[in-house]
């Protein structure tokens, strides 16, 4: 029986990882807060502001420009800015919701030849930032590239002028190519939500005559309804996001407006008018999100903890089910993964320098940084939610985690602006009193990209720390007071041990995305600093990218270690259950 209650779908981004937090009911005692623990909310609080800051000055400069360009932006740029974000959402959107609920269909519910490697390296182009593989698909389609060389030499054409062959720097080779790398978040949160369904609903259908795939459009797919938008959601604002791809495409988003009229035409207002109306869409998106999920909610009474049915695949349905799987996995990932490689052997010579390990020690340190801080503010903002009662701790909690669906060419003018306003109030305050100037202190500064990347990603650690903490019973809060130890004592020597698996989860997630992170990268970084990342945008820019190869294919690997740690999670969810 199915009733309208619970979702039967998990927050992959933010507890799938956690490995306290794999999937199980969470305990319904209600966990032990004392009402006035102002001390917790006095040190929580002015933490989420700092983390909102970036949001308020974007809106209040939009507003407060030194010149009004909204005339300007309405009849030049944003009408074909608009319309190629909308383009390429759309696709995006459409593409990702048919390959990652049609995957996920079939490696849950089919039995055929390669299954067990399909569920998870369906996963693995996940791990492909969206820039790199619109530099792989370039090398490999473009006029001098492998494959066009190969058709003018097998059919003895000349030039370009003999034959036609697409062009992969376009609307619809840009919806294709991040299509490919952004489908594996509504692949995952579909296979953690069908994994979930009821075999008694399933069967149920079955013996009203649907058949297997009429069991899937009747059954399968409205219950997994919220999860699919949720993860559909995610891969719309990854795409909304990205700078280095449609950049390289020449596709002029919102995102890649915004830089240009900041970098290229040197005005901060008007791109900070860009990036509010960018917040509008993000709205929408996550109002839908929640919209839907509230709506469409369910648990499972009966049948949850027997197997699912597998029906296995003969003749050319398993040959179908096979080339289904492979087609995304291997233009996904295989495909640019051997490009990558390639290049790394093939340049070895050139990539392999003094240039090469600063950018990847620069990033590894980057990344480890942010990883502690985002860990550590996110255990302050769980823990205080955890002990006190207060009610503004919840409401503004929930803001503080607003931040990874704000694209960081956005949060980049938000951080700069506060940034920009301090160093100028400390100069003039030196120069009046002191008679020399401090320059600027923090803008353009590794505080200022640590900054962004906290923001953008403690969401991601706020998740996964508070999933965490609510496996673990508020018995043991009142255990350790009743031993003489305060809050914080309690939390240092009982809590924080057990949290250890979750807290290593949210720093490895953390890490691996900020190894990935390009457009707030771009815009805060300190004058001749380069990540990993924006070695390679530099390299592509310079069509140059075979010899950014290493570097790319450095980044791919660290992403590759948690994604191989989601797939065991959602792989066992049900397992696990059955257990309990």
């Amino acid at each position: 029986m199915t009733t309208k209650n619970s979702d039967p779908s998990m927050d992959f981004k933010n507890s799938a990882l956690a490995p306290t937090a794999a999937l199980t009911p969470a305990v319904d005692v209600p966990p032990a807060k004392r009402p006035s623990s102002w001390k917790w909310v006095l040190l929580v609080l002015p933490i989420i502001i700092l983390v909102l800051l970036p949001l308020i000055s974007i809106v209040i400069m939009s507003f407060t420009p030194s010149e009004n360009i909204w005339p300007h932006l309405i009849s030049t740029i944003l009408p074909r800015s608009i319309r190629d974000t909308f383009l390429l959402m759309s696709g995006v959107g459409i593409l990702s919701l048919i390959i990652g609920t049609g995957t996920a269909w079939l490696v849950t519910m089919y039995q055929f030849r390669g299954r067990t490697f399909f569920e998870w390296a369906l996963l693995l182009p996940l791990a492909m930032p969206t820039y790199m593989m619109a530099y792989c698909a370039v090398d490999l389609l473009e006029y001098s590239g492998p494959i066009q060389t190969g058709i003018r030499s097998l059919f003895g054409f000349q030039d370009a002028r003999d034959y036609w062959f697409p062009n992969i720097a376009s609307m619809p080779g840009a919806i294709l190519v991040l299509s490919l790398v952004l489908y594996p978040y509504v692949y995952l949160a579909a296979r953690a939500s069908f994994i979930q369904q009821s075999v008694c609903v399933l069967e149920v259908a079955r013996t009203l005559g649907r058949t297997p795939m009429g069991a899937f459009w009747s059954v399968g797919l409205p219950l997994a309804r919220p999860a699919l938008i949720a993860g559909l959601v995610l891969a719309l604002m990854e795409c909304l996001n990205d700078y280095g791809a449609v950049a390289y495409f020449g596709i002029e988003t919102l995102t890649a407006s915004v830089y240009s009229t900041w970098q290229e035409r040197s005005n901060l207002g008007g791109a900070a008018q860009i990036a509010t109306l960018m917040l509008l869409v993000i709205i929408v998106l996550l109002y839908v999100e929640r919209r839907a999920r509230s709506q469409q909610k369910y648990f499972q009474t009966t049948g949850y903890n027997r197997d699912l049915p597998v029906i296995h695949l003969t003749g050319w349905q398993e040959t179908f089910a096979f080339i289904s799987c492979a087609l995304p996995f291997i233009l996904g990932f295989a495909l640019p993964f051997y490009i990558l490689l390639s290049a790394s052997f093939r340049f070895i010579d050139f990539v392999w320098t003094t240039e090469f390990w600063r950018a990847a020690g620069y990033s590894v340190l980057l990344a480890s940084l942010t990883a502690v801080i985002a860990v550590s503010v996110a255990l302050i903002i769980a823990y205080g939610k955890r002990v006190t009662a207060h009610p503004i701790l919840k409401p503004i909690g929930a803001l503080a985690g607003t931040g990874y669906a704000i694209p960081g060419a956005i949060l980049a003018i938000g951080i700069l602006i506060p940034l920009a306003a301090f160093d100028n109030i400390v100069d003039d305050f030196m120069r009046s009193y002191f008679g020399f100037s401090t320059g600027l202190l923090l803008s353009g500064s590794l505080f200022a990209l640590l900054f962004a990347y906290l923001v953008r990603f403690l969401a991601i650690s706020l998740g996964t720390i508070e999933a965490g903490f609510h496996k673990i019973s508020p018995n043991l809060d009142g255990a350790a007071r009743t031993l003489g130890q305060n809050s914080l004592g309690g939390f240092r020597l009982v809590l924080l041990p057990i949290m250890r698996p979750s807290v290593a989860a949210a720093a490895l997630l953390v890490f691996v995305d900020t190894m990935k992170e390009l457009p707030a990268t771009l815009l805060l970084r300190p004058f001749n600093f380069d990540s990993l990342a924006t070695l390679v945008f530099e390299f592509a820019s310079r069509e140059e990218f075979e010899e950014a190869g290493l570097a790319g294919l450095t980044i791919v690997a660290f992403g590759l270690i948690p994604l191989l740690l989601l797939n065991r999670t959602v792989s066992t969810s049900r397992t696990e259950q059955s257990k309990d």
